[in-house]
């Protein structure tokens, strides 16, 4: 018995979403009829591809094998479809990009809505998760982070650098003791992440200042500085964000400024789509350009 490319497409949607019935959403099919495919396929290839337990389908040994075979012939297949068509003079289809929030809230907006109006045929998505993006179950075709990563076959290119500052609304600056030294800090009040979700490194900035306790917490940046303008604490801010919550004042700028990066992680294989280069450059230098007029905005 030959596998079939249809079957190959179900194996796929069920390796992502570890789920029949995920699987069966993305490709409008019923979980039974999923069960089924994934059956054929088994007996096509002589050997079992998935393992079932409680938490949902995960691959064997050879279904690890046989999902970055998959995964080339998909993008062979998209790489060809292109072809195909010829070059256009817009983008179309569907691209998702997932980001950290902070990104996603102040940034993106923008940026995309920018690209969209030069090409309508194009449908973007931005999906804003308090995690690192799996673009390996293809939640998005993109991802946008703030640390490169260090496994899996993917193109990382840095964006740019981005600024973050110690901040406080004017109103809580006014009614308190003047901050003229990091040691005045001491016993303030302060807001920030949740300690335990914080799932980078990069994003645990107050650990920078010494901060043993945080006051109000949040997993989202925009939620943070709505509480810190909201005169729940100091905190820190994305210098790009400052703009939009135009009460924070930045505190001891000269003393205390933090600099990140931000890295476009894409699939190794969209290197071959012209249509994902395309849309990859428009977006980096739309973020570049982004940052830089924001920052100098404050």
């Amino acid at each position: 018995m030959e596998p079939h490319w249809d079957d190959m497409k179900i194996f796929l949607a069920v390796a992502r979403e570890e789920s029949l019935s995920g699987a069966g959403r993305i490709m409008k099919l019923d979980p039974a009829t999923v069960g089924r495919r994934i059956a054929r396929l088994e007996a096509a290839f002589e050997a079992p591809l998935f393992l079932k337990s409680p938490q949902g389908y995960s691959l064997t040994t050879a279904g690890e094998r046989l999902l970055s075979h998959g995964e080339q012939a998909e993008e062979a297949m998209r790489a060809a479809t292109e072809a195909l068509a010829g070059p256009k003079d817009t983008l179309e289809g569907q691209i998702r990009i997932g980001a950290p929030d902070g990104c996603a809230n102040y940034l993106l907006p923008h940026v995309c809505a920018r690209i969209s109006e030069q090409n309508p045929d194009l449908d973007i998505q931005i999906v804003s998760l308090p995690r690192v993006v799996n673009l390996s179950r293809r939640e998005a075709d993109m991802a946008i982070t703030v640390s490169p990563p260090s496994a899996g076959r993917l193109l990382v290119q840095k964006v740019t650098d981005y600024k973050l500052n110690l901040v406080a609304s004017r109103r809580l600056l006014a009614q308190e003791t003047p901050v003229e030294n990091l040691d005045d800090l001491k016993g303030r009040r302060f807001v920030g992440y949740i300690p335990d979700m914080i799932f980078d490194a990069e994003l645990d900035y107050l650990n920078e200042l010494g901060v043993e306790r945080v006051n109000l917490a949040s997993n989202s940046v925009s939620v943070q500085l709505k509480m810190i303008v909201q005169l729940g604490g100091f905190g820190i801010a994305h210098t790009f964000a400052m703009p939009s919550h135009r009460p924070l004042r930045k505190v001891l700028p000269e003393e205390f400024e933090l600099t990140r990066s931000f890295y476009l992680v894409r699939h190794q294989s969209d290197q071959r789509s012209e249509r994902m280069n395309r849309f990859a450059e428009l977006l980096v230098t739309g973020l570049r350009d982004e940052v830089a007029t924001l920052e100098a905005a404050t």
